[in-house]
């Protein structure tokens, strides 16, 4: 079983760049597929992005083409490089991993969490 410790978390401003990471301990980690969702007060946690450990990548509509996933094999980290921030954006990020090869969007579908990073932009 992997343990998830985010990191990276602060306070931007609208049009900020801004990246948060998730350090991978105790499993394979070339063997999991790891996602980040977000939850902002009073909503939903919300997935964001996934990416599979056989290759594919995909993500959710409100980031596509601002948010980026990378995977560092060699560090054992997984990154979330977020560009162009908006208030919106404004939630707590959680990083999510699971021994799956597909790309599910549910939070119930991935068994290992973390505890999340607090991301706060302001316009």
């Amino acid at each position: 079983q992997v343990r998830l410790v985010e990191s990276g978390g602060g306070l931007v401003y609208s049009g900020d760049s801004l990246r948060v990471s998730c350090a991978v301990s105790g499993g394979t980690f070339s063997r999991y597929t790891f996602a980040w969702f977000r939850q902002a007060v009073g909503k939903e946690r919300e997935f964001v992005s996934a990416a599979s450990w056989v290759g594919p990548i995909t993500y959710g509509d409100s980031v596509k083409g601002r948010f980026t996933i990378t995977r560092d094999n060699a560090e054992n980290t997984v990154y979330l490089q977020m560009d162009s921030l908006k208030p919106e954006d404004t939630a707590v990020y959680y990083c999510a991993a699971d021994r799956q090869v597909s790309l599910p969007r549910y939070p119930r579908a991935y068994s290992t969490w973390g505890q999340g990073t607090q991301v706060t932009v302001s316009s």
